[in-house]
């Protein structure tokens, strides 16, 4: 029996929250494969370097370096603290030889490299800290686990074949011989040896694919919240946590706004059917959230509400537009250029209308006015919109969800700016003006998650 556990930039992010992590490990009876996200604030302040360089330089390796050390010496003594430092000063030579390395700096992947650092010396730490606590540990960077990434610069996607061939003699032998692998997230080696970054949040995503890989029985994602909730609490204070759920309700809550996993860390271990538990590191004897393939039918029509904001709406008109698919894969291709994500797409005769952050549409705006003026007839923008997202068991076999979901909206004096309903059967999506969300879901949360069965 494998365990593959991932902890979070703040389940490690202080010498408190790695002892934590270090008791949390130890009491895992399985088997065990540790992943882990760099310290709290470590790749932001990567992130803030690179893009300062050379400026920014020998402030960055002064304070990467204390952040560390001060941790290390908190957990290690004597002759324990002699040998990390063995090993750190290794690694930060590499780290200090990279920042200086004019050539590199000119690869496209560079960014890739610098802001991989920072789970190159939390799986150290951890490491050790695990043998300071009696056991047997070894820290392993994604190179010598042999997880393999391809994709764009910081954009990366795990090649779930070839980690798969490679990881298990990578990592097994040191499992066998009992000792517990702390292997570095977020990240993953292209064909030519140098890391790619999976995104944002990426080290829950590394974390499945090691599961993925090593055929565990069980993905443990160590956080700091107790699991999905019915909704946010920030807007819900009565909010509950969500026992158990299926595959595709968490895809679909993690991918429309509920901060809990990376959106892409269901898929490696739903290939596998791989339960996955979402836990809290701060607070161990909570259960979490058990994600598997099963469904456990309920009987309140949704299990949860979440909600994305700072959203617009760009609407591209065009005569029959919806008998030229070539303008619209055109359209599709510039909008979705430098990985700009669509949340939604809603079409008529001659409208097209795409969901997008708000952030990004003065670049889509740019690039849709070097497509040929006579392909557009106008393009109109609705700014500070948002996506809510209702989420529950088989939704849309349901025989009037639409109805009551829609009443609960008027209710709050909502316009409807956009539906996206029958891509799934376990949510619908639809978009509300931000000054009306938070009533919005308020209302659904409350007739149809936390209250009674009403309208069912």
């Amino acid at each position: 029996m494998i365990t593959v556990m991932k902890f979070g930039g703040t389940s490690v992010g202080s010498p408190e929250a790695l002892q934590r992590a270090v008791g949390i490990i130890l009491n895992e009876k399985n088997d065990k494969i540790v992943v882990v996200s760099a310290m709290s604030g470590i790749t932001n302040f990567l992130i803030n370097g690179v893009e300062n360089l050379p400026e920014s330089r020998e402030t960055l390796i002064t304070e990467f370096e204390k952040k560390h050390v001060d941790a290390a010496h908190q957990l290690l003594k004597d002759e324990l603290m002699d040998d990390f430092m063995a090993e750190f000063d290794r690694r930060m030579g590499s780290f200090k030889a990279l920042l200086y390395d004019e050539a590199a700096s000119r690869d496209p992947y560079y960014i890739d490299n610098i802001t991989s650092q920072g789970e190159r010396f939390s799986s150290l730490i951890l490491s050790f800290a695990l043998k300071g606590s009696g056991a047997k540990s070894v820290a392993l960077t994604s190179e010598d686990s042999g997880i393999f990434a391809e994709g764009r610069p910081l954009m990366g996607s795990a090649n779930l074949q070839k980690t798969e061939s490679m990881a298990p003699l990578k990592i097994k032998p040191y499992i066998i011989d009992g000792v517990i692998p702390v292997i570095t997230g977020f990240y993953g080696i292209k064909n030519d040896g140098l890391p790619l970054t999976f995104g944002r949040g990426g080290s829950d995503y590394s974390a499945a694919v090691v599961a993925n890989a090593m055929n565990a029985d069980l993905l443990e994602i160590w956080t700091d919240v107790d699991g999905f909730m019915s909704a946010d609490p920030r807007i819900i204070p009565d909010a509950v946590k969500i026992d158990e759920m299926n595959f595709s309700e968490a895809a679909e809550l993690a991918y429309f706004g509920a901060k809990v996993l990376h959106p892409r860390t269901i898929e490696p271990v739903r290939m596998k059917h791989i339960p996955l538990k979402v836990r809290n590191a701060f607070k161990p004897e909570e259960p979490g959230t058990l994600i598997h393939h099963l469904q456990t039918p309920k009987s309140r029509m949704l299990k949860s509400v979440a909600l994305k904001t700072d959203l617009s709406i760009i609407a591209i008109s065009s005569a029959e537009i919806a008998f030229h698919p070539d303008m619209v894969a055109r359209i599709i291709e510039r909008i979705a250029e430098n990985e700009v994500v669509i949340y939604s797409i809603s079409t008529s005769l001659s409208t097209v209308a795409f969901l997008v952050h708000g952030n990004d549409v003065k670049s889509i705006l740019a690039r849709l006015n070097t497509l040929d003026p006579e392909d557009i007839e106008r393009i109109e923008v609705k700014n500070d919109m948002a996506l809510v997202c209702a989420v529950g068991d088989n939704l849309l076999s349901r025989c009037g969800v639409s109805a009551d979901i829609f009443s609960a909206v008027k209710e709050a004096r909502a316009n409807v700016e956009m539906i996206s309903e029958g891509a799934s059967d376990v949510s619908l999506n639809f978009v509300v003006p931000m000054s009306k969300a938070t009533d919005v879901v308020k209302i659904l949360h409350g007739k149809y998650a936390r209250g009674s069965d009403e309208g069912l």
